[in-house]
C-alpha cells in the first residue's frame, strides 16, 4: 500500500470531467496511485464543448483513447473556418496541410457519450470513481488541505482523506469560489446562448466536419460545429447588454440573431431546433494561485477561456496530464507544499496566455487572420501551430509582435503562476 493508514488514498479528485478523468488515469494507471473520483452528478449528462482541437490527441493517445473514439464513430473534424457577415468564407485552416501526423484528423464528440469514456477508461485504469457525491467543504490541518467533507444522496456526510486533493470541480470551481481566487479577464466577461439542430446543412466533403467561426458584425460570433446523428451544435458569445437589449426570452434572442449571419441563416434554415436553450456567462477567467498545500487547481476549476477557438476540452485534458506529473513528482517526493505546483502553473499560464493574446486579436474590428498572412506569410505556421493548440513550451514571440501591427494585443495576466503556501491562508 503507498498511501499511509491514516489517509484513504494518494489522491483525490473532485470532478469526472476530462481534466479530473485525464489526471485519475494517469494517476492510477501508469504512475500506480490509489485515487478516488467524486462526481456530484450521475453520468451520462449533457454538456457544451463538444469541438476538439487538434492537440487533444496527444493527452488522448497517452491515455489509450484515440483508438476508441475513432471506433466510436464521432463526426471527423479536419479544418476550421471563419465566415464574415455576409457569407462570405475565408480559406479554411486544414490541419492536414500543416501537420503530417494522426492528429491532423481530430473529432466533433457527443460530450454525453465521450464524457462516459473517460469515466470508464479512468475506473478501467483503477480509479474508483463514486458519483452523486457532492463535496461540501475542504478539510485542513496544520495549513495543508488533506481531504474533503462530502454527502451522499442519502444525506449521509463523510470525509475522505488524501496527502493531495485536485480540484476538477470545473466551472463551479469549488476552491476557488472558496478562496475568491477568481480574476475575471477584464475584456472577455461575454455570455453564450446556445441549442442542438437537427438535419441542419452541412458543406460537402472534407468541410463536412469543420468547426466554423462566424461573426456578427461588432457583436460576437457563432459556432457551428456538426456531430454525429446529423447533429448540429450551435451557439452566439457576445456582450450580454446586446444579447439582452429585448429581453431574455433565450429562443427569440437566438432566432433574432441567426439573422444577423447569412451562412448561419442559410445553414440552420434548413435544420430544426430542439432541446433546450442554454445560457452561461463569466466566460474567462483564471484563479489567483493554481494550488496552494495539499491542493492543486485543473481544467476549468483553474481557468477558463473564452471559447472561440474551441481550447477548452484542450486546457482540460492538458492540465489534467500535467497536473496529473506534477502529483505525482510530490508524492515520490514526499513533498505535498505549494511549491511542488508552482512550475506546474507556470507552465501552464504561458500556454494560455498564447492562445489568449490570439482571442484578443479576434475580437478586435480592425484584425483578421487574411492581413497578417498576406504581409507575414511566414508566421502562417506558427498562426496555424496556435491555433491547433500548439501552446505548452512554445515561443510565440514573433508571431504576436506581427498581430500586434494588426490588433491592441492584452498584456500578460500575472495571476494562475503563482500558489499560496497554507491552505487557508
Amino acid at each position: 500500500m503507498s498511501y499511509h493508514s491514516t489517509f484513504d488514498c494518494d489522491v483525490l479528485i473532485i470532478g469526472a470531467g476530462p481534466a479530473g478523468t485525464t489526471a485519475a488515469t494517469i494517476l492510477a494507471e501508469e504512475k500506480g496511485r490509489k485515487v478516488i473520483v467524486l462526481e456530484k452528478e450521475h453520468f451520462p449528462r449533457y454538456h457544451v464543448g463538444e469541438s476538439l482541437i487538434p492537440h487533444c490527441w496527444d493527452t488522448l493517445d497517452r491515455i489509450g483513447m484515440t483508438s476508441r473514439l475513432d471506433a466510436k464513430g464521432f463526426q471527423s473534424k479536419q479544418s476550421v473556418q471563419f465566415v464574415n457577415p455576409d457569407g462570405e468564407m475565408s480559406a479554411p485552416f486544414y490541419f492536414s496541410e500543416h501537420t503530417d501526423h494522426p492528429r491532423a484528423r481530430t473529432w466533433q464528440v457527443d460530450r454525453k457519450t465521450f464524457d462516459v469514456m473517460m469515466m470508464e477508461r479512468a475506473r478501467e485504469a483503477g480509479a474508483e470513481v463514486r458519483e452523486g457525491i457532492k463535496v461540501l467543504d475542504f478539510l485542513e490541518e496544520d495549513g495543508s488541505i488533506v481531504g474533503v467533507r462530502a454527502e451522499d444522496e442519502e444525506g449521509k456526510v463523510f470525509e475522505l482523506r488524501a496527502p493531495i486533493t485536485m480540484d476538477a470541480s470545473g466551472r463551479d470551481a469549488l476552491f476557488q469560489r472558496k478562496k475568491k481566487w477568481r480574476k475575471r479577464d477584464p475584456k472577455l466577461n461575454k455570455i453564450a446562448i446556445w441549442t442542438l439542430y437537427k438535419g441542419a446543412k452541412r458543406d460537402p466533403g472534407v468541410d463536412e466536419g469543420a468547426t466554423t467561426i462566424a461573426y456578427v458584425k461588432e457583436k460576437g460570433w457563432f459556432w457551428n460545429i456538426p456531430l454525429k446523428d446529423d447533429i448540429v451544435s450551435t451557439g452566439i458569445v457576445a456582450e450580454r447588454d446586446y444579447l439582452y437589449r429585448d429581453g431574455r426570452d433565450l429562443k427569440e434572442i437566438y432566432e433574432r440573431e441567426i439573422k444577423e449571419n447569412k451562412w448561419v441563416e442559410e445553414h440552420l434554415s434548413e435544420g430544426e431546433q430542439f432541446g433546450e436553450y442554454w445560457v452561461t456567462g463569466e466566460y474567462s477567467y483564471r484563479a489567483e494561485n493554481c494550488a496552494t498545500d495539499g491542493l492543486v487547481l485543473i481544467g476549468d476549476a483553474f481557468a477558463f477561456l473564452d471559447p472561440v477557438f474551441s481550447s477548452g476540452v484542450y486546457l482540460a485534458l492538458t492540465t489534467g496530464s500535467l497536473g496529473a506529473d506534477a502529483v505525482a513528482r510530490a508524492l515520490d517526493e514526499g513533498d505535498n507544499s505549494a511549491l511542488q505546483f508552482q512550475e506546474y502553473g507556470e507552465r501552464v499560464c504561458n500556454g494560455i496566455e498564447w492562445m489568449r493574446k490570439l482571442v484578443y486579436a479576434f475580437y478586435d474590428d480592425d484584425f483578421s487572420f487574411k492581413d497578417v498572412v498576406m504581409k507575414y506569410a511566414e508566421v502562417r505556421s506558427d498562426l496555424t501551430d496556435c491555433l491547433i493548440g500548439d501552446l505548452m513550451d512554445r515561443d510565440y514571440s514573433e508571431l504576436f509582435e506581427k498581430v500586434g501591427e494588426f490588433a491592441d494585443l492584452p498584456a500578460e495576466l500575472p495571476h494562475g503562476k503563482t500558489v499560496a503556501s497554507g491552505a487557508m491562508a
